[in-house]
């Protein structure tokens, strides 16, 4: 069976858009699951009551359950309770409480490595929890917390493919449409892999080469 490079060609247009949906769906949620992450860090940090158990629960739960179970849930069973979110929404609500659980605990890290001297020394000029948790805690945990940080924004994009559970037509969806209508099995899955290895390996040495200009202060930080 001979490789079909003129079908592989008519179809680079679907799949280049398949690739704006990866990167929509994947970069949304990093972006949302950063913000939950800086929230709860700062409730632990802070030690808020109450809210602190909440987030120790939230983190529990949503990293021991599967996303595709998280995003089944979201789609198929909150239109019970009159709920219905698209499948593009129910990608990012259910990315973002995935990852928002990992990075929380990857900050939380980050945090517990700051120097107990830098913290004291904050205390000792006068600094409130608040600002001691702005200026002293965050910056130093974030830089801390980089290569666990990048490691998790790698692993969302990768997770988009299981979007493609509920019709978002990223590269995944896209190749299995492919092969439904065409049998052209081969050519898809080389296509998939092909756009999968051109998408994610530079992302990921583009976030190392970041890493290490941010922990070697040469971006000011």
């Amino acid at each position: 069976m001979s490789f079909d490079w003129a079908f592989v060609l008519s179809t680079l247009p679907a799949f280049v858009k398949a690739v704006g949906v990866t990167l929509q769906v994947g970069l949304i949620a990093i972006a949302t699951s950063l913000l939950v992450a800086l929230v709860n860090a700062a409730i632990v940090v802070l030690r808020v009551p109450v809210l602190r158990r909440w987030v120790a629960v939230y983190v529990e739960v949503a990293r021991n359950t599967p996303l595709l179970i998280q995003l089944f849930f979201i789609y198929f069973a909150l239109p019970s309770i009159g709920l219905h979110i698209s499948g593009f929404n129910s990608a990012i609500i259910a990315m973002t409480f995935l990852g928002g659980a990992y990075l929380t605990e990857v900050l939380r890290a980050g945090v517990e490595a700051v120097p107990r001297a830098q913290i004291e020394s904050g205390m000792a000029i006068g600094l409130s929890r608040w600002q001691l948790l702005r200026h002293v805690i965050l910056p130093q945990a974030g830089i801390l917390s980089l290569p666990a940080l990048f490691a998790n924004f790698i692993f969302l994009l990768k997770e988009t493919t299981i979007v493609s559970a509920v019709a978002v037509p990223e590269i995944l969806y896209t190749a299995k449409n492919y092969i439904a209508l065409t049998y052209k099995t081969y050519e898809m899955l080389a296509v998939m892999t092909a756009l999968c290895v051109l998408l994610f390996v530079p992302l990921s040495l583009a976030l190392r080469y970041l890493e290490r200009r941010l922990q070697h202060g040469q971006f000011g930080v």
